[in-house]
């Protein structure tokens, strides 16, 4: 803008000196008066064009101000738009951190619970060979399960067929009975907890079904100590062979 206007005050020189001629007569201040007068209203309307230039120039000067004053509140904004960026990114990194140190507590943790927390399963089957059947006793006798298929705890003990426990907790029990009786006494065996019957399972002497069985479970708590077995009532039997049709299961579920 300021070249331009470099340029209207040289076309304006120009055309004030073009008017002075190198005579001195009448007929040269003729000459110049009539190049001035034909100059003047031209230099008149170039003035006002250099006025409203002016003015322009002025405003956009202005405009130009305020944008410089605009973009520098933008940049103050940008500056606090970042800054709480950082702090943001900082807090995100605590709070990984954070989370990664209580993911790490909470493995010890569960790491913690399950050494302290007792294993206790076992599963066995009435026969470990042969077939045939077992009983009549004269009283009612513990049934010794003597095929073990799992005995985590060591709290079943083959020899005896007596679950004992080893710590105070909920227990779940479940066992199966299996009766041929063609020509033979009935089937009657129940879940014992010490000497208290919990659960029964009985079978008709029928000789239209010689092949039945059947089955029974509890959940009880037990004290350290208690004992838990499968009683075979005086004067029956059951039977059993390599399929494993009578079977004795229990496990711990949590301590109390």
């Amino acid at each position: 803008m300021k070249g331009v206007l470099a340029l209207l005050l040289l076309s304006l020189c120009c055309c004030l000196s073009g008017g002075v001629g190198d005579h001195g007569d009448s007929e040269g201040y003729q000459g110049t008066g009539a190049s001035l007068a034909g100059c003047l209203p031209d230099t008149c309307t170039l003035f006002r064009e250099l006025a409203a230039m002016k003015e322009r120039l002025g405003t956009m000067d202005q405009t130009q101000a305020a944008l410089k004053e605009s973009l520098g509140a933008m940049g103050q904004k940008l500056g606090a738009v970042e800054t709480k960026l950082q702090a943001s990114e900082s807090q995100v990194e605590e709070l990984k951190k954070v989370n990664t140190a209580q993911e790490e507590e909470l493995k010890a943790l569960k790491k913690s619970l399950s050494a302290a927390q007792p294993k206790v399963a076992f599963s066995v089957a009435l026969r470990d060979s042969g077939g045939g059947i077992i009983g009549p006793f004269s009283t009612n006798t513990p049934l010794q399960y003597k095929r073990v298929f799992s005995n985590t705890g060591s709290s079943y003990n083959p020899a005896t067929g007596i679950f004992t426990a080893m710590v105070r907790g909920m227990y779940c029990f479940r066992y199966s009975m299996y009766s041929n009786n063609s020509g033979r006494p009935n089937s009657v065996v129940s879940l014992m907890k010490n000497s208290e019957k919990l659960v029964t399972t009985w079978n008709t002497d029928d000789s239209m079904n010689v092949h039945e069985s059947a089955s029974n479970a509890a959940v009880v708590q037990l004290e350290v100590g208690d004992s838990v077995y499968i009683q075979l009532w005086a004067s029956r039997v059951v039977y059993d062979d390599i399929n494993n049709y009578n079977t004795f299961t229990g496990f711990l579920l949590f301590t109390v």
